[in-house]
């Protein structure tokens, strides 16, 4: 107990002494009681009311609220404590006195429920405003504009509007004065609510931004139909350059809304889609209690993988990454987690074979999510012979260890790229796939990937490519005007790929749906206009497709999809029959003899399934 809250209780302990003193001897002076044996059962019940009211402030916790954030809750808490007091002593009354001074007891309690509710908002009213005195000293006025701040105007007046009204108001970091409400419920329209005007609707937007000299918005719909947010934000954005959100209702964890949550407009807000709902019974009894190992954990995918999983409740949860710096970090972050499970780091390179197949028999995990791989695709265009040490035999020795171990679930991470691919990436992806789909014929593991197209804000992706250039003044480049790419928010690929797992049965191919794709210019621009920039301020050049790249990206082939989701917005890929024998011979001959220009041919003609010959 610090300092600072001894002296905080010791003062409302004092001040409610007085309160309840004063409220049992008043009502007693004003029925003018006239005889001695009244006068005990007087001091008798205050001493009782004294008591009780202590102990039941305590037992509520009414002595560690935050009064500053006083609400209804507050209120009828206090209505409890003083009831439940009056109640005690009236029992002492009848058992000591065979009498209830039902009167002096009733003026009590009204005057004790005034009192103690009166002190504590008269505080909270005091935090939220402030007084001051005038240069003359004879009147006091409510100070609460401040010239310098925002004019801030929240779109939505519903539960979150109404929340970060008020904690807007009493924060005193928040530099900002609250013009209003806009929100499209005509009943709201009009009204005053959380102490602020509905001004109108959406349709009002711009007049009311110009009447009150609006220049900041947050627009706080958390729940909204993502179609719609799309919507506001952009008329938001064509009156107002300053505009805010809160995040997804999906983000905010137990209803909590605090002013910290509020964030500028992202690119992921124009181009996300509504949230998919997890089975969460059927994901938590494959997690709950069970030892789960991630690959490439400090990576974009994987450490979002490893955020989302610890939801679920692992007993253990081990972090394997090739870069000490990327581990250390996701291992901290979660580390301030309140959770039970314990973490485990393990810094070890996929290829060393030797190294993966002690982990995995020292852990023993029931799942593996084998996220980590080599993934920029020029990169991999310059250097093919890395690309399939990492991406084929790295998951080679991460899924024959799995085999070896009897671990029951094997998750890889796989790409739209590895469709029909003109890249030694997505080649490589796709002979990984051939890998653990041979395995899983012979296994006991249940081996599946999961094949989705970019996610956004990931290391090495356009996003953060096109923010830096955006951030150095242009110009931002951009491949061919008519290149289409699928895009996926990190979580819910994350979240997607967590369901998979717990849906397979051995074999597949599970293809996350994507939605549609999204033209890469459109993206340059969104991202320049959300910068606060214009196209003439930050032009736009198209610079040629690199090499290995597709115009348009696919996340299967014409002969591998089945139609229908098997859960939303996840379908199964068919199996397509694996070349075993040439497979295996590409990957068990000595690799490094393969001159370095026919590894590119040689992979390719893997994955269509065409006779391989190694020989020079």
């Amino acid at each position: 107990m610090t300092t600072a809250f001894r002296k905080r209780l010791l003062l409302l302990i004092l001040i409610d002494s007085a309160i309840v003193s004063f409220s049992i001897y008043f009502s007693h002076f004003f029925l003018g009681p006239s005889n001695t044996v009244f006068d005990l059962m007087m001091f008798v019940s205050a001493l009782t009311l004294l008591a009780t009211h202590h102990l039941f402030s305590s037992m509520f916790g009414m002595y560690r609220r935050k009064w500053r954030y006083a609400s209804m809750e507050e209120l009828i808490g206090i209505l409890i404590v003083v009831s439940l007091s009056i109640v005690s002593a009236a029992v002492v009354q009848l058992l000591a006195f065979e009498l209830i001074y039902r009167r002096a007891l009733i003026i009590t309690w009204m005057l004790h429920i005034l009192l103690i509710g009166g002190v504590r908002f008269a505080w909270r009213y005091y935090k939220t405003y402030g007084i001051t005195l005038n240069p003359k000293g004879k009147k006091a006025k409510l100070v609460r504009n401040n010239p310098n701040a925002k004019q801030t105007l929240i779109i939505g007046a519903g539960s979150a509007g109404q929340m970060l009204a008020r904690q807007m108001k009493n924060s005193n970091e928040v530099n900002s004065n609250l013009v209003g409400f806009i929100d499209d419920d005509f009943t709201m329209q009009h009204l005053t609510i959380a102490g602020l005007p509905v001004l109108g609707g959406t349709s009002d937007l711009e007049a009311v931004a110009k009447k009150y000299h609006v220049n900041h918005v947050v627009i706080a719909m958390p729940s909204t139909e993502l179609s719609r947010m799309k919507q506001i934000i952009k008329e938001a954005k064509g009156v107002v350059q300053n505009v805010q959100t809160l995040p997804m209702i999906e983000d905010i964890a137990l209803g909590n809304v605090s002013v910290s949550s509020i964030r500028d407009v992202s690119i992921e807000d124009l181009l996300g889609r509504e949230p998919v709902e997890l089975d969460i019974q059927s994901i938590s009894s494959e997690i709950n209690g069970k030892t789960v190992l991630v690959t490439g954990a400090g990576g974009s995918i994987g450490s979002e993988i490893c955020r989302q999983l610890i939801k679920f409740g692992p007993k253990r949860l081990i972090l394997l990454g090739h870069g000490e710096n990327s581990i250390y970090t996701i291992h901290m972050e979660l580390k301030q987690l309140d959770t039970e499970t314990e973490l485990m780091t393990v810094i070890a390179d996929i290829q060393d074979r030797d190294r993966i197949f002690e982990i995995i028999h020292d852990y023993q995990p029931s799942y593996i999510y084998h996220a980590a791989a080599h993934k920029h695709v020029p990169l991999m265009e310059a250097n093919p012979k890395e690309a399939v040490k990492n991406n084929v035999f790295g998951t080679k020795n991460v899924a024959e260890a799995a085999d070896s171990a009897g671990v029951p679930n094997f998750v890889l991470i796989s790409s739209d790229k590895a469709v029909n691919p003109t890249n030694v990436m997505g080649a490589t992806k796709r002979v990984a796939e051939m890998v653990i789909q041979s395995l899983s014929k012979v296994s006991k593991t249940r081996f599946v990937a999961v094949r989705f197209g970019n996610v956004l804000g990931s290391r090495g992706s356009v996003i953060p490519l096109f923010k830096k250039q955006i951030a150095n003044g242009g110009p931002v480049t951009v491949t061919h005007p008519d290149m289409t790419r699928y895009f996926m928010t990190i979580p819910e690929a994350s979240r997607l790929v967590i369901q998979a797992g717990a849906l397979a049965r051995g074999g597949e191919i599970f293809v996350l749906d994507m939605g549609e794709p999204v033209k890469i210019v459109d993206l340059a621009k969104n991202l320049i206009s959300l910068s606060g920039f214009s196209e003439k301020e930050i032009p736009i050049e198209f610079n040629g497709i690199r090499p290995g790249e597709k115009m348009y990206e696919e996340l299967l082939g014409d002969n591998e999809v089945h139609p229908e989701q098997i859960y939303p917005k996840i379908y199964i890929g068919k199996n397509n029959d694996v070349r075993v024998e040439d497979l295996y011979n590409f990957i068990d001959v000595e690799f490094v003899n393969i001159e370095p220009e026919r590894i590119k041919d040689t992979v390719f003609k893997l994955i269509k399934n065409k006779p391989v010959s190694l020989t020079k």
